[in-house]
């Protein structure tokens, strides 16, 4: 079987790394998802990966604490660092080089973002991760995975979630909700849906890069989506 895409760019929420936690880093679900990672770069797939820190601190969560915007977002950068360094510790303990490279600089941490050292990294089976979203306040990881993905040249934006894709309401609240299969970028933006921001879904309108949103809860579903299986909801023009 012949994988659809030689380099994705996969996004992960924060909230995906605490499991059935209520805050931090579940062993069990970095494992999976590390397993998953590593399973690809071995298959000669190249990964670069944009890690959320909302199972640590959200920006605009903190601004409800008092917390000045800015400052807030900068802390929300700082864990997605540590949620960084720890996915690149579990896949190295697999055998898997890895790289960070951060939007702010961190330099006894991890390399700031370069777009030819990170592209030189994948192109040496390395998996690079990106911390610190784009190193700007104001801006999601949403929007840096779109950003990253196109400087990295990647094939694809690969969102998980926590639901099969992308759906017309809330599947959680409404029985009814129906599911797409693909769906065009203003379409989403149009209908409101929120599946990433509207920075993101119009950067990758803009520059006609492809976005997959899936379930990354369910073990395999990373790879089968690089393989081109039929899952989630694809975004397309």
């Amino acid at each position: 079987m012949t994988p659809k895409y030689k380099r994705v760019l996969l996004k992960l929420s924060g909230e995906a790394l605490m499991g059935e936690q209520e805050y931090g880093i579940s062993s069990h679900m970095i494992n999976m998802f590390s397993k998953q990672i590593v399973e690809l770069a071995n298959l000669g797939i190249e990964v670069g990966v944009v890690i959320g820190g909302g199972n640590i601190f959200r920006g605009l969560s903190g601004e409800e604490q008092g917390i000045d915007r800015v400052t807030g977002d900068h802390m929300g950068m700082l864990a997605t660092v540590i949620n960084a360094l720890a996915l690149q510790n579990t896949i190295e303990k697999l055998g898997v080089q890895t790289r960070v490279q951060t939007g702010l600089e961190i330099p006894k941490v991890a390399e700031p973002f370069i777009k030819r050292k990170a592209q030189r990294h994948l192109e040496k089976g390395r998996v690079v991760i990106f911390g610190a979203g784009t190193g700007n306040p104001y801006f999601t990881t949403d929007t840096a995975a779109a950003l990253r993905a196109m400087e990295i040249d990647a094939d694809i934006v690969m969102k998980g979630t926590k639901v099969d894709g992308i759906f017309d309401k809330d599947p959680a609240k409404y029985a009814d909700a129906k599911k797409y299969d693909t769906i065009t970028y203003s379409d989403v933006i149009a209908q409101g849906l929120k599946v990433m921001d509207t920075a993101a879904i119009s950067l990758c309108m803009d520059n006609d890069l492809p976005i997959l949103v899936f379930d990354s809860l369910v073990d395999g579903n990373i790879k089968k989506a690089v393989f081109g299986e039929v899952i989630g909801t694809t975004v397309v023009k």
